[in-house]
């Protein structure tokens, strides 16, 4: 029997000796004991009725457990459903009504309330504590820890991730064998992993980048996981001596930075530090190499794709890019009306192949139609251009995409150059309803500590370099961005804030 994904990733290592996890409390958990709780645990499932193709939702708090239960999917073929632990129970049920989930795992906490809440369901709820603990587990503990592997395919479903949802009803992107498996080994090749890195992990479980990336390249490489059991300056800085590489978002850096511990010498041993889920200010770019010597590399990826590109790993890591194509991945820009090529250098959308791109949309046949082409080209929803050198820039979103009084305007041009203003720290610029022009461009303006930034100076600033027709309407002083767990920047929740601060005439 063959199965691509456990093959490759986990059985592979099932006599080895060598530390997987290094654990927050001082534990060390090796490989061979990991795949031992695996099989275990995928023992477990099938006591519990799950069969390959039953969908198994998870909601809990991260911990090395949870990893177990995602290599146990892997082995028994059962599709993998992690989800934010940010849901509400209320919100939780349409995850799992619509993926029609035969188990349900939650801390113990909800458990009653999710029982409660799913009755009419046909569904198994256990549980599992962030210390171990939990139903689940006592049966995984009383199981065989031989298990053969089920027999899958490349083109089989090994997990369902759901979309965010900021843009309406969340979708859930059908992952296969071949998308998660190619990925985890292009990255591994591409950011020089080997056996002999380890990777510190401070990333939720729940998303792509924690699981998929970052989890995947290092059992690609056999390497190690110094395993947080979330991002914590204090224990970041105490186990960067025991590491080679972090991945993160914007907001690990920005806040290493702040502290005064974070030295050249802390870090000279390092070799990559990876940052992705949102863009990266140019400032800390310059703050962050002038202070530790060091690049952070930006990469490019997304729910339905994994990693499409990367900064790379020897030559320039162009700061406000996201690099090249990965190998095997193919990026176009076009023209959203025709579909056809835009000239080198103009914006438009990302459309994306390769067998990184997931399968299509659970349930929703028309949504993967309308965003999936026939040729396999994906239809991303962002908006960028190729520079003169091949590097992929980022513009924004086509949902963010402002449409003043006829004219196109692109919000991370105008936030680039307000980020670039004195005593500004970043900017988000929404489109707001308007009586005249339709739509019109409202700046949202986060300062320096202590600082003030002069709004008239900056609006002389915006008048002098930037075209007339996108020219903020207004420019307003607030504390902080929305974001999600990932560090994006919830716009849809400014628009909804600000969508009346134009009131549009009723008359």
């Amino acid at each position: 029997m063959t199965n691509p994904l456990y093959d490759k990733l986990f059985r592979s290592h099932a006599k080895n000796a060598k530390p997987f996890l290094y654990l927050s409390d001082g534990k060390i958990l090796t490989y061979k004991d990991f795949i031992t709780s695996s099989s275990k645990m995928a023992n477990a499932l099938i006591k519990l009725g799950l069969k390959p193709g039953d969908r198994l939702a998870i909601q809990v708090e991260k911990s090395p457990e949870m990893l177990t239960i995602y290599a146990a999917c892997a082995q028994a073929g059962i599709i993998f459903l992690p989800l934010n632990t940010a849901y509400t129970v209320n919100e939780l049920l349409y995850f799992i009504e619509d993926s029609r989930a035969c188990i349900f795992i939650c801390d113990e906490n909800i458990s009653e309330e999710a029982s409660k809440k799913t009755s009419h369901l046909n569904i198994k709820i256990e549980t599992l504590n962030a210390n171990g603990t939990g139903s689940l587990i006592d049966l995984a503990l009383t199981s065989s820890e031989l298990f053969d592997p089920v027999d899958r395919n490349q083109d089989d479903l090994a997990a369902l991730l759901y979309t965010s949802g900021t843009t309406g009803k969340s979708k859930g992107a059908m992952l296969t064998q071949s998308n998660l498996l190619s990925n985890g080994q292009t990255l591994m090749n591409e950011w020089r992993f080997t056996k002999d890195d380890t990777l510190l992990h401070a990333l939720p479980l729940f998303h792509t980048h924690g699981l998929f990336v970052a989890t995947n390249v290092v059992l690609a490489a056999g390497a190690s996981m110094v395993f947080l059991p979330k991002f914590d300056v204090e224990a970041i800085i105490n186990n960067l001596p025991n590491s080679t590489s972090i991945m993160g978002v914007p907001t690990f850096y920005t806040r290493l930075l702040d502290d005064s511990r974070f030295t050249k010498t802390l870090v000279s041993h390092m070799c990559l530090f990876i940052s992705g889920s949102a863009p990266l200010l140019s400032e800390t770019h310059i703050q962050f190499e002038k202070r530790t010597g060091h690049r952070i590399l930006e990469r490019y990826g997304m729910t339905e794709t994994n990693m499409n590109t990367s900064n790379p790993y020897h030559g320039e890591r162009r700061a406000g890019t996201v690099g090249f194509p990965l190998p095997g991945v193919e990026i176009k820009i076009t023209n959203s009306e025709n579909n056809e090529l835009v000239e080198q250098g103009s914006i438009g959308q990302i459309e994306v192949r390769g067998e990184n791109v997931f399968k299509g949309y659970w349930n929703m046949p028309e949504k993967t139609k309308a965003e999936l082409r026939d040729d396999g080209f994906f239809i991303t929803g962002d908006l960028g251009k190729f520079d003169e050198d091949g590097y992929l820039h980022i513009v924004g979103r086509d949902k963010d995409l402002i449409i003043s009084g006829g004219y196109n305007i692109y919000p991370k041009e105008l936030e680039i150059f307000l980020d670039q203003q004195k005593c500004v720290l970043e900017s988000a610029v929404i489109g707001v309803p308007h009586d005249d022009f339709g739509e019109t461009p409202l700046a949202l303006i986060v300062p320096q500590e202590g600082k003030r930034p002069n709004l008239t100076q900056i609006t002389e600033n915006i008048e002098k370099e930037i075209a007339r027709f996108k020219h903020p309407r207004q420019l307003i002083v607030i504390e902080n961005l929305p974001r999600n767990t990932m560090g994006k920047v919830q716009k849809n929740l400014l628009r909804e804030q600000y969508k009346n601060i134009f009131e549009v005439s009723k008359s």
